[in-house]
């Protein structure tokens, strides 16, 4: 080993010892967060409101009680490129607009019924930007409630070790 180069090597890491606790000490969530994933409450609601029409609670929580709706535009954001993020932005117009064409009335005062017929309607429509809107919150509000702590935990077996050994089995040759 060369002396100049552990010495310097020692200075680095203490230098960043020192540095960095101050450089992080700004850090909080709100900074993390792009201004995307700030959804007005009107937009926040309404994806509410949809994730409960795609998994409706029964006698298993629902989507909208399992917090589906703060899952969907975190994987959006950090998973998805600028198109699909673009339609997703557009897509919560479209909802809002398509049930008021129909049901004259936004999709929030709508009930379980009409949410259902105005989610089908847009998922069959000719209209791609309806069509891959519907296909992605509802590909993610299926990801998201499967992979919720209530599912994961109550509703699947968990196995340690997948696969059987049953060791004392006799084999037939």
């Amino acid at each position: 080993m060369q002396r100049r180069s552990v010495v310097k090597n020692i200075a680095l890491t203490i230098g960043a010892a020192i540095v960095l606790p101050a450089w992080a000490n700004a850090w909080n969530r709100e900074s993390f967060q792009n201004s995307f994933l700030k959804n007005p409450i009107s937009q926040e609601n309404l994806l509410a409101e949809i994730v409960e029409t795609i998994i409706p609670k029964t006698n298993t929580p629902g989507a909208k009680e399992l917090n589906v709706q703060q899952f969907v535009p975190v994987m959006v954001m950090d998973c998805y490129d600028k198109n699909a993020q673009e339609i997703y932005k557009k897509g919560f117009d479209l909802v809002e607009n398509n049930a008021k064409n129909t049901y004259s009335k936004s999709f929030a005062d709508c009930d379980a019924k009409q949410r259902l017929e105005v989610l089908n309607k847009m998922s069959k429509s000719e209209n791609s930007d309806e069509k891959k809107y519907i296909q992605l919150v509802k590909g993610l509000t299926i990801q998201g409630y499967l992979n919720s702590e209530y599912v994961m935990t109550n509703l699947r077996v968990y196995e340690y070790a997948p696969a059987r050994y049953h060791g004392c089995v006799p084999v037939k040759i």
